[in-house]
């Protein structure tokens, strides 16, 4: 027999586990297919953003990010140096994670936790939902959409044994060489090959202790030929990842120059242990449709970034929740074609933008590749020497702060134009990184408040349509009427919060399932079945009375 499943997801990354999760916790199955073992040897994110966490926290599963791993009370500074024994041009300093602040525009702030962390805790968190289940050692061999359901058929590696499964839907987070999008031939548009780039996780005891300089999560190495390497902290104790930056040459790189590599880093000989290496190509790509169909394509096998910034993952989540509700949605009966539509409609610009931007960091990064410093900065501690670092190292340092600085990225998004948002006439504020401005309208995350000590008005977000309203005078029923009649969740909120009501900007605020602005007014909609059919893709773009 066929087996059968709602959503069948290609990919055990955070992307693909993000959203077997939030499809469990929504109350639907899924089966997650993943051609290695799950275990992460080489992570390649270690920035859960601010965004991520506040979907941690509508998951319940905060605690255990906090706990999965890293020391969070090691220095997040960032420096960029000659060497770990030479010279520092300058740093921007960050404190520990478990003594960072909240922002006022989130009740999270991001937190440190490489992938080798991190997916263990989706892991956790989507198998206590009950609804989804993980095979390891299972990869894509090919599928086939029939229209109204997709035939795949699956490989188990270890035995090498070909089984067929049926799913309302297929999904393709497989990554940057995605099997999915192969299959599908969608080309990806931007620049293939920015950078050819080797990784090494190094274990060494009491790294601090061999250098000059302080100490830092990231280091940024610059040397006569410009910016050349970085190293992070992988768990803020004994493990570090380096990064030894290529050029658009391929280049395999041997341990053995890997070594040395990390020996010129340090500035002194010392006892290290690599642990692993992989080669990687930095690209800066957007798949050219995220839908085909009932198979879609989410994370890396939409989109590929230069890690500078840290979007990448992030970006993906994003994915994962924007395309979670709306696959429920349909599978429920609520869900309008034009909402599965609406999913590459909304989350293919924030890709591009991400993607540009992370772009960008690199190039800031690597300024000293094209404008290499001057020779003095790399002699001997003279008056003429050391003024000449201090000018070097303060134009780089203010040339990174867009990239430390990033909020706007995080939280500013906007669903413009999108199919399913009832916009209100209000021009598009501007788009910004370094700095946000929270606002309500249509289109927008719905911004934080506080209402109660811990009681962010975020926590009423995430399973339902949400109807908050500021005036418990204005009467709800007609929409309440009108979402049971299309059998849509949808409950009402009444807030009685003055610095809730001016930041949302009207009496009546409608907040979909990912935690988005759809509509807002000041008296309740003239057409509540319109604007309910259009807020769920049930039709195109109407107006709405």
């Amino acid at each position: 027999m066929v087996e059968r499943v709602p959503v069948l997801i290609v990919g055990g990354g955070p992307v693909g586990l993000a959203l077997a999760g939030d499809l469990g916790w929504r109350g639907v199955q899924s089966l997650l297919v993943e051609a290695r073992s799950g275990r992460v040897s080489q992570p390649k994110m270690d920035m859960v953003g601010i965004r991520t966490m506040e979907f941690c926290r509508r998951w319940g599963i905060t605690a255990d990010v906090e706990a999965a791993g890293y020391n969070r009370g090691y220095i997040q500074d960032c420096a960029w140096v000659t060497t770990l024994t030479g010279y520092e041009f300058g740093r921007e300093k960050f404190a520990p994670p478990q003594d960072e602040k909240t922002p006022p525009q989130s009740p999270q702030h991001r937190e440190r936790c490489p992938q080798n962390f991190f997916d263990p805790v989706l892991t956790k968190f989507a198998a206590s939902t009950g609804k989804s289940e993980v095979r390891y050692f299972t990869e894509l061999a090919s599928f086939v959409d029939h229209g109204d359901y997709v035939t795949a058929t699956l490989r188990n590696k270890e035995d090498g044994t070909e089984y067929q499964v049926e799913a309302d839907f297929l999904v393709g987070s497989d990554g940057g060489q995605s099997k999915v999008r192969e299959i599908l031939d969608v080309d990806m548009s931007g620049e293939g090959a920015l950078t050819y780039t080797s990784n090494a996780i190094f274990r060494c005891d009491s790294l601090e202790e061999l250098h000059t300089t302080a100490p830092a999560y990231r280091y940024i190495f610059i040397g006569p030929e410009g910016t050349w390497a970085t190293l992070v902290a992988i768990n803020g104790r004994d493990q570090w990842r380096f990064s030894l930056i290529g050029d658009e040459t391929q280049h395999e790189v041997t341990a053995e120059e890997m070594r040395a590599a990390i020996l010129r880093a340090v500035g002194r000989d010392f006892d290290f242990e690599i642990l692993s290496m992989l080669p990687w190509v930095r690209r800066q790509l957007v798949a050219d449709k995220y839908r085909q169909g009932r198979v879609f394509l989410a994370g890396d096998a939409a989109h590929l970034t230069s890690p500078t910034g840290g979007f990448g993952m992030n970006t993906g989540v994003l994915d994962a929740v924007n395309l979670s509700w709306k696959l429920a949605a349909s599978l429920e009966g609520w869900g309008g074609e034009t909402l599965l539509d609406s999913y590459e409609f909304e989350q293919r610009p924030v890709a591009i933008r991400n993607v540009t931007e992370a772009g960008d960091n690199l190039k800031r990064m690597l300024g000293p590749r094209v404008a290499q410093p001057r020779a003095e900065v790399f002699h001997d501690g003279s008056p003429e020497s050391d003024a000449a670092r201090r000018e070097y190292g303060d134009a780089y340092t203010e040339a990174m702060k867009r990239e430390w600085f990033s909020i706007g990225i995080h939280l500013g998004y906007v669903y413009e134009g999108s199919p399913v948002v009832s916009p209100d006439g209000t021009a598009l504020p501007p788009l910004t990184v370094s700095s946000y401005a929270p606002n309500a309208r249509p289109g927008s995350r719905a911004p934080h408040v506080w209402l109660d000590t811990d009681r962010s008005i975020l926590d009423e977000f995430g399973s339902d349509f949400v109807l908050v309203r500021f005036d418990p005078r204005l009467d709800a029923e007609a929409l309440v009427a009108a979402a049971q009649e299309c059998r849509v969740p949808l409950r009402v909120v009444d807030v009685d919060n003055a610095e809730a009501h001016e930041l949302y900007g009207a009496k009546l605020v409608l907040v979909r399932p990912d935690g988005q602005v759809v509509w807002r007014g000041d008296e309740p909609a003239g057409n509540p079945s319109t604007l309910i059919r259009r807020v769920t893709g049930m039709l195109a773009a109407a107006p709405v009375g």
